[in-house]
């Protein structure tokens, strides 16, 4: 184990016995299409009504992150949880981008987080089993994945967010172990163009989502994330865009999921009044 790792892990077990409330799973759950153990934190709220239903948001880890990635990121997520009556889901996904690779076939983490991780919180845990009550966001990479997985699964999640995130891969062909999963962008454009995240807008019809993203002005990916917003309004599809201060880093992050947790909160109080 990662000495990070170890660290996150003797919090989330002090966290836990504080707060006498949400508990923290550390699981393993196996992917038919990978054929593989795939680890995954699931943070549930306390309840003593057996008749409970909660919606769930799936956080979506960083470039060179694992599963343990936003509890570091957010330490009083087991807190948000546990106020708000939302589970919390974060994958490994390891440096995927959440593709399935067109020349990897053993990394196939787009049918992983769309669906088999779903049926797996689905079976085990309360939720509300329906899109209405799932959400997916992720920070960096898990930006892109969030999006990319929302966009092409529409069906299974109803809101969909972004912080920081990779919406155009693009300009960045050497980074990052993006051609690892699609191969060099000079022999693969139009692999590379299709499995960008920005040129999945015009599938979009308003309404089908419920999207907010957003990405400090010092960061690298800013200006991707403009044309993204830019993009969106051209097709007059309804978003959140929010741009403040800051850069890349854990700071920005956790201030960010506060914003991206009250608009799914609303989002699911809407659903649930309908």
């Amino acid at each position: 184990m990662k000495i990070t790792q170890i660290f996150i892990f003797v919090f989330v077990l002090c966290t836990t016995a504080s707060l006498q409330g949400a508990t923290i799973d550390t699981l393993k759950v196996h992917s038919a299409s990978m054929n593989k153990e795939i680890p995954v934190i699931v943070i549930a709220p306390e309840t003593s009504d057996q008749s409970a239903q909660f919606p769930v948001i799936y956080l979506l880890h960083g470039h060179g992150g694992d599963e343990y990635n936003w509890i570091h990121v957010k330490p009083e997520l087991p807190e948000m949880a546990d106020r708000d009556g939302i589970i919390v889901v974060c994958p490994d996904g390891e440096n995927s981008w959440y593709w399935n690779s067109p020349v990897n076939p053993t990394m196939r983490y787009e049918t992983f987080v769309s669906q088999e991780l779903p049926d797996y919180i689905d079976q085990h845990y309360p939720t509300i089993n329906d899109r209405t009550g799932r959400a997916i966001t992720g920070l960096s990479m898990g930006g892109h994945g969030a999006l990319w997985i929302s966009i092409r699964h529409s069906d299974h999640f109803g809101a969909a967010g972004s912080t920081s995130g990779g919406v155009d891969i693009r300009p960045f062909p050497e980074n990052w172990n993006m051609a690892d999963a699609l191969g060099d962008m000079e022999s693969n454009r139009e692999v590379w163009d299709k499995h960008t995240v920005i040129n999945l807008v015009d599938q979009l019809e308003n309404g089908e989502l419920a999207i907010i993203i957003d990405c400090g002005y010092d960061d690298f990916f800013f200006e991707v994330n403009k044309n993204f917003h830019d993009k969106l309004l051209e097709r007059g599809i309804d978003h959140d865009y929010l741009v403040r201060p800051g850069t890349h880093n854990a700071t920005y992050w956790n201030n960010s999921l506060d914003y991206q947790w009250l608009f799914f909160k609303k989002f699911f109080d809407k659903a649930a009044k309908q």
